[in-house]
């Protein structure tokens, strides 16, 4: 399976995955991109609007405020910071890369 998202400046978004979630890239011209992330396929065209974008993404790591502190670091924000409840840890955060997209960022949930 491959997803698609759109930027209006391809090397930024290039650079952004391959910092941020060490993304191998397959192939990049001006037009698209295609990146593979954790073996699953990224595909990023041209074309973006620098418009806030729900993606569908979601990115699981092993350390939620490290990956939010890296997505900062790197050009992102985070409109949803990840918090510890009573209940459990942390478990998720809302993100938006450098173009706009729009994804989540999450850790295993243990039972």
């Amino acid at each position: 399976m491959k997803t698609i998202i759109w930027a209006k400046d391809m090397a930024r978004a290039v650079h952004f995955y391959r910092t941020v979630f060490g993304a191998a890239v397959n192939r990049q011209n001006e037009v698209l991109a295609e990146l593979q992330i954790a073996g699953g396929l990224l595909g990023i065209h041209s074309g973006g609007e620098d418009e806030r974008t729900w993606t569908g993404l979601t990115f699981q790591v092993s350390d939620l405020f490290e990956g939010c502190a890296r997505i900062k670091a790197n050009g992102g924000l985070i409109d949803r910071e990840p918090e510890d409840t009573p209940e459990e840890p942390a478990h998720l955060a809302m993100c938006v890369d450098p173009e706009g997209n729009q994804f989540m960022l999450t850790r295993a949930r243990h039972r």
